[in-house]
């Protein structure tokens, strides 16, 4: 029986280092699925030692581009270049081991002549961790993480030049998440990576590439850094279409009042060729993202509920936990963690009421009223309701309008709010029961893992809305960046039992940390510097920083400058086109549009030159960023 881990498949090709030039190029390549283009004209070019964080939303594509990089996805058009002898390792989920022993099951991605020359595979686990003895057990018998390490020996022992590694975080625990963190990170080689976890992808990756509007783009640095880009970049296309939007507006009117006259037809005719030669650029198609605003029910208490001895176990004999003692203050937000399979979820329950109470006190203040969101409650839905009316169930007091807007917010507008239960999908249902929760008022939120499903834009819009939310949470998760962000107070599942801690994440990793921590792929040395070599060192990486992007800030300054004054004039010339125009000065109507094209000529190339440079001074910046954080590191 497969435990409910993160499981990984290895699918090698052929074998060869490769350094030194392009690594894979993809060419205009385009994809439709269903009769939905995925993405089209894309380009891109993989540079050595790239470790690219792939972003995008959910259905976007992001998978299916693995795939056509695999040869498993066809493709519409375009070109997929790999150099020869270039062997790309991935993992892929839901791997089902066949051997008895850790060394047969390693053993299998050996060649056929080589089956039984274990000494290569041998040498690889032992260097992740495993014991002489781990090597002669069922590969079922070890912990996820542990499983993770088998599939990577199975992999490496391939020797790929690449891994694209999809969703690699799913299902893992902190202590092996934090591993498989630190082997990405030492991996000698070129990594894509597909995850929603924001801080996980950030702190393994070099560059940020993303499936949006159906193209790809590719920046160099951490995923804030492609969002600012994106942004910036929209802002700039939205500020030249507004001034192309003007111009078309000015010209339209132009030739409409102009064109029935004898004696300005020459003109407006010319004003038409102009305008049929502006090209047309489309309003920006933003995707739509989840909104949370969760409702707050006051209470008197200043704390929520106490907790004494807790302790439980599905076998009385073997108790996952127990001697469990605090109290959760109003506004406290606790997150529960540990390896897989200790409790958690569990804890999380008992302390909700939905497991009966074995041991221990659980005091509530009569005022305390929550909203819980797990799994169980998920199976819990009841498949015949419509989304609409599930949502409605839990609150007497909001109607369908209501309902149905909360419904919009869970990104099931119109007529898909309508829809049944028992037709969505496990991700959908998901978002279905986060919706009943919206609609719940309540001081103290019960959240188990509310993350899984979601894309990084509504992980980071459900992270808004507990930091703005006043009353307390209980959290299960295995989100390092949800941790740093929300948690003030833990219980950790560790050393065989589970202790509070009345601390945040970081001061529990400085003060107690993970004991599952050894075995870990091993770090490269660097040399030491004292306090005053490092303040040398990034004195001279800043100065040389600086120097470099002067050209690019003093053209970014002076685009900017000329653009307000063209703008200026611009809006002049035309109040006097206008007004030459009403009047049937023919000769000044020629003069002054003469005059405005010109300057819109001028305003449309500064536009471009600005995007230009505010794009290499953002790389330089990010470079320099990479470079800073080597020194302080």
């Amino acid at each position: 029986m497969i435990r409910p881990n993160t499981h990984f498949a290895i699918m090698p090709t052929q074998i060869s280092p490769i350094h030194g030039y392009i690594m894979i190029q993809l060419t205009n390549l385009s994809k439709s699925f269903g009769g939905q283009t995925l993405f089209k004209d894309v380009n891109l070019k993989l540079s050595p030692g790239q470790k690219i964080g792939l972003v995008g939303r959910n259905g976007s594509g992001k998978s299916t581009l693995f795939k056509i990089i695999l040869g498993e996805e066809s493709y519409d058009s375009g070109d997929v270049s790999i150099p020869k002898n270039y062997m790309i390792g991935t993992l892929k989920q839901h791997l089902v081991f066949t051997e008895p022993t850790v060394r047969e099951e390693c053993a299998l991605v050996l060649p056929e002549d080589e089956q039984w020359n274990f000494y290569k595979i041998e040498k690889l686990l032992f260097g992740l961790g495993f014991s002489a003895e781990d090597l002669e057990k069922d590969p079922m018998s070890f912990s996820g993480g542990y499983q993770i390490r088998i599939n990577l020996v199975k992999l490496l022992a391939t020797e790929p030049n690449m891994l694209l590694l999809d969703e690699p975080t799913n299902y893992l625990d902190l202590p092996s998440l934090r591993w498989l963190k630190g082997f990405i990170k030492e991996f000698d080689g070129e990594v894509i990576l597909i995850t929603h976890d924001r801080d996980f992808m950030d702190s393994v990756t070099t560059h940020t590439m993303g499936i949006q509007r159906k193209g790809l783009r590719l920046v160099q640095g951490d995923s804030y850094k492609y969002y600012s880009t994106l942004e910036m970049e929209d802002e700039t296309y939205e500020k030249t279409k507004a001034n192309q939007d003007k111009k078309r507006k000015e010209l339209e009117e132009f030739v409409a009042r102009n064109k029935a006259r004898a004696s300005t037809a020459a003109l407006a005719q010319s004003k038409q060729k102009e305008l049929d030669k502006m090209d047309d650029m489309e309003d920006l198609q933003n995707d739509a993202t989840l909104s949370f605003n969760f409702k707050y029910k006051e209470t008197p208490a200043k704390v929520i509920f106490r907790a004494e001895d807790l302790g439980f176990g599905y076998n009385p004999d073997e108790p996952l936990f127990q001697g469990i003692t605090f109290a959760l203050e109003k506004g406290k937000r606790l997150a529960i963690i540990g390896k897989n399979g200790k409790g958690k979820s569990t804890l999380l329950n008992y302390i909700a009421g939905e497991l009966p109470l074995q041991q221990g006190k659980l005091d509530f203040h009569p005022s305390t009223t929550f909203a819980h969101f797990g799994q169980t409650n998920i199976e819990r839905l009841n498949v015949k309701s419509t989304i609409i009316d599930e949502i409605a169930s839990v609150n007497k007091d909001i109607g369908i309008p209501e309902s149905r807007s909360i419904a919009g917010r869970m990104m099931f507008s119109g007529d898909l709010a309508d829809k049944k239960i028992e037709v969505l999908s496990g991700g959908e249902r998901s978002r279905v029961m986060l919706g009943k929760i919206i609609a719940t008022p309540a001081n103290l939120l019960f959240l188990d893992e509310p993350t899984n499903h979601l894309d990084m834009q509504s992980i980071d819009a459900l992270a808004d809305a507990i930091e703005d939310f006043e009353g307390s949470l209980i959290m299960v998760t295995h989100s390092e960046m949800l941790l740093r962000r929300l948690a003030d107070a833990l219980i950790i599942f560790h050393k065989g039992g589970a202790e509070y801690f009345d601390g945040t994440y970081d001061e529990f990793l400085e003060k107690i940390g993970w004991e599952e921590e050894e075995g870990a792929a091993p770090k490269k040395k660097k040399p030491k510097i004292n306090h005053k070599e490092r303040k040398k060192l990034r004195k001279a990486v800043i100065q040389e920083r600086n120097e470099l992007r002067k050209p690019y800030t003093k053209e970014i300054k002076l685009c900017e400058e000329k653009i307000e004054g063209l703008e200026a004039e611009l809006e002049a010339k035309n109040a006097e086109l206008e007004k030459a125009s009403n009047s049937g000065d023919n000769t000044a109507i020629m003069e002054l549009s003469r005059e405005v094209g010109l300057v819109q000529q001028e305003v449309d190339a500064l536009f471009e030159h600005l995007a230009i440079a505010t794009e290499n001074d953002d790389e330089i910046v990010a470079e320099y960023e990479l470079k800073l954080e080597e020194i302080d590191a």
